[in-house]
């Protein structure tokens, strides 16, 4: 007999029914969603899936290497490391190999005898908890070759080292502002993660980024759970390809000169100096230096612009040049002309006078550019030209436009002037602003026949990988802006402005060398006017009977006694350029001979091999340390130096002694110490008369030597 079902018993099996048939499409719609969809719940599953089988590592580019014309580096990448302890118990299988931090009070004490860090400090990173792995802040990163052999060789368990790239510049304070610098800097991607990369934010660095820059590759493979490839799968590689080398035109041998001469000037308060050198027959800057410097390796700069490119003051007299210069090319210009010196008036009643305002009575146009008569070129422009006439030469020239230098943020100086005051004013250099590299490249025309130049500093690019030249700079002509007559004339003004006794360029003069030039001194607007703030410029052609190089020196100071210490700048540095450019040869057997020997590598060469060299060749050396081998020197290899100069050896000695740094000009103590990474204050300027170290006491990390210099005369 069959048992009837009641009503309620099957309501009850629909519900479970129903419930399965809607698990099931729930089940259907998850598959779907599943299959379809990339992502699920915010995971890419494809990713996700192959981060689990699969393992990518990409592969560094290199940044690339700048070299001065020479082929010597002026900037490279060094290896450099940062420090990290293992704190995880989880690493280590074998107790009696541990591969993390056992005796964290240990460790601290013995890490820091070597790094900069106080024991304290140490243990406070090693006794975190609940992490794998800890580093050890600022100081923990950026560790030499040297630091991180000493830290291996204490046999501490658990540390190790993540080895990365970061610039590094040689010479240190040299040529800076053209270099500039780049730093390591932490990129955060879309995806939330980073990497370290070098980018260039000043100088060369800055402007060439790209070029210098590598392009990461990647390598992309199988691997198994513990994350090793797995034998016989497929790997993928795409090779990095490393930045492009730069070579500048830069001379490392005459930068040298030109910062070795700037030492003249350091016991003199100048609130800045700078100065640029140009090759006169091309227009490739062969050095620039300006004052204060810094250098890229610790990026210790007070100011972030090139004053040579990035700075646009009132030049002041030596506009003079290219004001007699429109004259001239205007054709009427005649310099025996006279006009009475002393003050003029203008039609509003301003007076405006010449530096002596007594006058020097009627004078001729020539010996008023000798003079450097402002009244005589007032007379210029009424007679000769207009503010129209001037304004348009001065572009003609470049005033007013950036010139293109392969540098960043150029200035294009503003040359703008409309009133008879304005236009009276612009012919001596006031009122209106331009920059060194403007100056120079007007003075281009002079050096070749009225043709200007396009001014330079790069002088090739090159593939490193290829050795394939991709850019090669040369020689530009831009514009024919004088003539054969005019160049001539202004090249014999130029003379007597050196020549001449009472010329204001005679300070200039050297017995024996052909240097022809015009000063100039502006004084300095600011909210009151033009106060007792002047900036004095010298622009140079040497030889002036066919010029080989250009010169523009520039110094913003108070007192009355700039000249003489910017005069003792130019004349050691026209000194040493011209025996190393064998231009001239001087009439003065009083004057040393500074040019003899041209130093090789002695880098991983054997110490007393090298003691004998020197001591054969008559030179001068300071050797560093007892080590068997040299692993460090200064000057570079190629620099030429003479007899007087000092060769630093530094040797694979762990121990640093204490030189004798007495006698020493302030540049040489302060390349020596950063040689040797000893820290370091100074008091005064000149060369060193004290210091707080003994001479031959081990020097460590942390100590600090005090050098009192005070000037030689």
């Amino acid at each position: 007999m069959k048992q009837k079902l009641e009503p309620n018993s099957i309501k009850i099996s629909i519900i479970f029914v129903v419930i399965a048939l809607i698990f099931f499409v729930l089940i259907g719609i998850r598959a779907a969603q599943l299959s379809l969809s990339s992502k699920v719940d915010g995971i890419d599953l494809q990713a996700f899936a192959s981060s689990r089988t699969t393992k990518s590592e990409v592969l560094k580019g290199k940044r690339g290497t700048i070299y001065d014309c020479n082929g010597d580096v002026l900037a490279q990448n060094v290896s450099s490391y940062t420090l990290i302890a293992y704190l995880s118990e989880s690493r280590t299988t074998d107790k009696d190999n541990p591969k993390h931090v056992v005796d964290k009070e240990y460790t601290a004490k013995m890490l820091a005898t070597v790094l900069d860090i106080s024991e304290e400090q140490i243990l406070k990173y090693l006794s975190k908890t609940n992490v794998y792995q800890t580093e050890f802040g600022s100081k923990g990163r950026g560790l030499t070759e040297l630091t991180k052999d000493e830290i291996l060789a204490l046999g501490l368990p658990g540390i190790d080292f993540i080895e990365t790239q970061k610039r590094y510049y040689p010479y240190g304070d040299f040529a800076s502002y053209t270099l500039g610098y780049a730093k390591t800097t932490v990129v955060e991607d879309e995806d939330g993660s980073s990497e370290e990369t070098i980018i260039g934010e000043m100088g060369i660095e800055k402007e060439f980024n790209k070029e210098l820059s590598g392009t990461d590759g990647y390598t992309f493979y199988q691997k198994d759970r513990q994350g090793y490839k797995i034998a016989g799968t497929k790997e993928t590689v795409v090779p990095a390809i490393d930045g492009n080398d730069i070579y500048l035109t830069i001379d490392t041998n005459i930068q040298l000169f030109l910062d070795r001469a700037l030492e003249k000037s350091e016991k003199y308060p100048f609130e800045w100096e700078t100065i640029i050198v140009a090759d006169a027959k091309t227009g490739a800057i062969l050095a620039s230096s300006s004052n204060p410097s810094f250098d890229p390796n610790l990026r210790n700069m007070t100011n972030y612009l090139d004053f040579n490119v990035s700075y646009a003051y009132e030049p002041g007299s030596t506009m003079k040049i290219f004001s007699y210069m429109a004259a001239m090319e205007n054709g009427n210009y005649n310099g025996t002309d006279t006009y009475k010196s002393g003050v003029y008036t203008t039609k509003d009643g301003t007076e405006i006078g010449d530096w002596n305002r007594n006058g020097w009575g009627e004078i001729t146009f020539n010996y008023g550019f000798v003079l450097s008569s402002n009244v005589g070129v007032i007379n210029l422009i009424n007679r000769y030209i207009n503010g129209d006439i001037l304004k348009s030469y001065y572009n003609k020239l470049g005033f007013g436009s950036k010139t293109g230098i392969e540098l960043p943020q150029e200035s294009s100086g503003k040359v703008a002037f409309k009133y008879e005051t304005e236009i009276l004013n612009a012919g001596f250099g006031q009122g209106i602003t331009t920059t060194p590299i403007q100056t120079i490249k007007a003075l281009t025309s002079l050096t070749n026949d009225g043709v200007l130049l396009q001014p330079y500093i790069v002088d090739k690019i090159v593939d490193p990988n290829t050795k394939k030249v991709i850019y090669q700079s040369s020689r530009k002509e831009l514009d024919k802006v004088a003539s054969t007559n005019t160049v001539n004339y202004m090249k014999m003004l130029m003379r007597l402005v050196v020549e001449d006794p009472m010329g204001t360029g005679h300070p200039y003069y050297m017995e024996g060398y052909d240097l022809i030039a015009k000063t100039g001194t502006a004084q300095v607007a600011d909210a009151n006017g033009y106060g007792d703030n002047v900036i004095r410029s010298f622009a140079g052609l040497y030889p002036g009977n066919d010029p080989q190089i250009i010169v523009y020196y520039s110094a913003k100071d108070t007192g009355s006694s700039g000249v003489t210490y910017m005069k003792q700048v130019i004349n050691e540095f026209i000194t040493n350029v011209s025996k190393y450019l064998n231009i001239d040869s001087t009439n003065d057997e009083e004057v040393e001979e500074l040019l003899q020997y041209k130093v090789p590598s002695f880098v991983n060469k054997n110490t007393s091999e090298v003691e004998v060299t020197l001591k054969g060749e008559g030179l001068t050396y300071v050797k560093i340390g007892n080590g068997n081998k040299i692993i460090n020197q200064y000057p570079q290899s190629g620099t030429i130096i003479s007899s007087i100069d000092k060769i630093i050896l530094i040797t694979n000695d762990q121990n640093i002694t204490m030189p004798q740094l007495v006698g020493y000009s302030n540049s040489e103590a302060q390349t020596l110490l950063k040689l040797l990474g000893i820290n370091y204050e100074i008091e005064g300027t000149g060369y060193v008369v004290s210091q707080s170290i003994p001479v031959g006491v081990i020097v460590k990390k942390e100590d600090l030597i005090k050098l009192v210099l005070k000037p030689k005369y």
